[in-house]
C-alpha cells in the first residue's frame, strides 16, 4: 500500500499542535466517514449525526472563540483539518459539513452580543446549522447587483427575494444573508441573519448536480419575510465589509482542499500503476507514467508551499489580496491536471463510480468557480499588482 504521507514535503511551520491535531482527524475521519462516505454521496445526504460526531472531535469549533464554544486555532490548523476531510475524496462533505465556516465569521466579527450568544454555541454544538446566502439567479460572483431586498418597518425588516445555489441550504436553521437595503452597488448593502422557519421562508431542493452530491444545496425565497431589525449584523448599508472579511480565510481552506484531493489522486493513480501489468511489466515501470507522476507531485509541492507561505503571512496580518488570488486559481489549476493525469493512468477503472478519483474529476469545475472564479482572481490580482 503506497504511503500517501510519503508525498506531503516537510515544512517549518507545523508544530506538535498541529501534528496531534492531525492524528486525531485522521482517526475521526478514517473511523466515521471513509466507511460510508461513498454510500453517502450516492445517497445525496450526509446522516444528522455526524454533525455532533464532529463537534465531539473538536472539529466544528476550530478557530472560533472560546467565549462560545470554540477552540482557539490558528491558520495551520483550519489547513490540516482542510486537507484530512479531502481524503476521502468526496467534496460535498467538507462543503456542508464546514459550511458554518463561511456563514458564521460574519456574525463573529460584526454581529451583537445578543446573536452571538444565541446562535454561535449551538452550530459549534453541531445542534444547529447555518448556511451563507449571498448568490441569486443574476447575481453570483457579482455581489454589488443583488437585488433580494429588505424594506424597514418600524423595528423590523421586510424581505423580499431569491438566493439560490446555497450551501446547506436545506438543512439551515438560519442564513446569513445579503440584501439591499439601500441604493445600487455596493453601499447599499446589509446582512441580516434570518431564522429558515420565519413565515414566508422556503426552500427547493436542487439535487442534479455534477459533483458535491452530498452536500445539499438550495434555491431560498423570501415572500414577505418579517425579520427583527436586531438581526442585522454589522451597520445598515455596511454589509460589504463583513461578506468579504472572511475571504482569505475561505480561499485558503480552499486552496488546502484541492491541493490534498490532488495528492489523493497522486496517491491513488500510484497504486494502481503498482499493481496493474501492461505489455509484460508493471503500468508504473512505463517511463510516460512515471513521469506523469513527477509532474504531479511538481505541481502539488509548488502549491503547498504557496498555501503556507500565505497562512503564515495571514497569521502575520500580512497576507496580500493578490497572492491568495492567485493562490486559490493554482491549486484548482494543480487539481484540474491531477485529476486528469490519474484518470489517464487508471483508465477505464477510474471512469466507475465509487472510487475517490473519478468523485473528485467531477468536482473540479465547483471548486474553480466556487469562492470566486479563476477569471475573476485573476483580474482582481492584476489589479492589485498597480499596472
Amino acid at each position: 500500500m503506497y504511503d500517501i504521507d510519503t508525498t506531503r514535503p516537510a515544512s517549518p511551520f507545523y508544530n506538535d499542535s498541529h501534528r496531534q491535531w492531525r492524528e486525531q482527524l485522521r482517526r475521526f475521519v478514517d473511523r466515521e466517514i471513509m466507511p460510508s462516505v461513498t454510500e453517502w454521496d450516492e445517497a445525496c445526504t450526509l446522516p444528522a449525526e455526524l454533525w455532533r460526531k464532529a463537534a465531539d472531535v473538536g472539529l466544528l469549533q476550530m478557530g472560533y472563540p472560546e467565549t462560545y464554544g470554540g477552540i482557539e486555532a490558528d491558520c495551520f490548523h483550519t489547513i490540516v483539518a482542510a486537507e484530512e476531510l479531502a481524503r476521502c475524496g468526496a467534496g460535498g462533505l467538507y462543503a456542508s459539513l464546514m459550511v458554518h465556516g463561511i456563514a458564521l465569521p460574519p456574525l463573529v466579527h460584526y454581529g451583537s452580543e445578543a446573536l452571538k450568544d444565541r446562535v454561535i454555541p449551538q452550530v459549534l454544538s453541531g445542534d444547529k446549522h447555518i448556511s451563507l446566502a449571498i448568490t441569486e439567479p443574476g447575481a453570483g460572483s457579482d455581489v454589488a447587483n443583488i437585488q433580494c431586498r429588505a424594506a424597514r418597518d418600524g423595528d423590523d425588516y421586510i424581505i423580499s427575494g431569491e438566493k439560490t445555489f446555497i450551501t446547506g441550504g436545506m438543512r439551515a436553521n438560519w442564513f446569513t444573508t445579503a440584501v439591499r437595503t439601500g441604493g445600487d452597488g455596493y453601499g447599499g448593502i446589509s446582512l441580516l441573519l434570518i431564522p429558515a422557519d420565519a413565515e414566508g421562508v422556503s426552500r427547493q431542493q436542487l439535487d442534479k448536480k455534477q459533483g458535491w452530491w452530498c452536500s445539499d444545496t438550495a434555491s431560498i425565497f423570501f415572500d414577505q419575510v418579517r425579520v427583527p431589525a436586531a438581526n442585522l449584523i454589522g451597520g445598515e448599508n455596511e454589509g460589504f465589509l463583513p461578506i468579504v472579511h472572511n475571504f482569505n480565510r475561505e480561499r485558503l481552506g480552499i486552496a488546502a482542499s484541492c491541493v490534498e484531493y490532488s495528492r489523493v489522486c497522486l496517491h491513488e493513480a500510484i497504486e494502481w500503476a503498482q499493481q496493474r501489468e501492461t505489455f509484460g511489466k508493471r503500468l508504473a515501470n512505463h517511463q510516460v507514467i512515471r513521469h506523469k507522476f513527477a509532474q504531479m507531485l511538481q505541481r502539488i509541492n509548488a502549491t503547498q508551499s504557496y498555501l503556507e507561505l500565505s497562512a503564515w503571512a495571514e497569521e502575520q496580518q500580512q497576507l496580500k489580496v493578490a497572492d491568495v488570488a492567485l493562490l486559490k486559481v493554482q491549486a484548482t489549476e494543480t487539481l484540474e491536471f491531477c485529476a486528469r493525469e490519474a484518470m489517464q493512468t487508471i483508465g477505464g477503472a477510474g471512469y466507475m463510480r465509487g472510487g475517490r478519483t473519478e468523485r473528485i474529476y467531477r468536482e473540479v469545475r465547483v471548486n474553480a468557480i466556487g469562492g470566486g472564479s479563476e477569471e475573476i482572481l485573476r483580474d482582481l490580482a492584476s489589479r492589485q499588482m498597480g499596472i
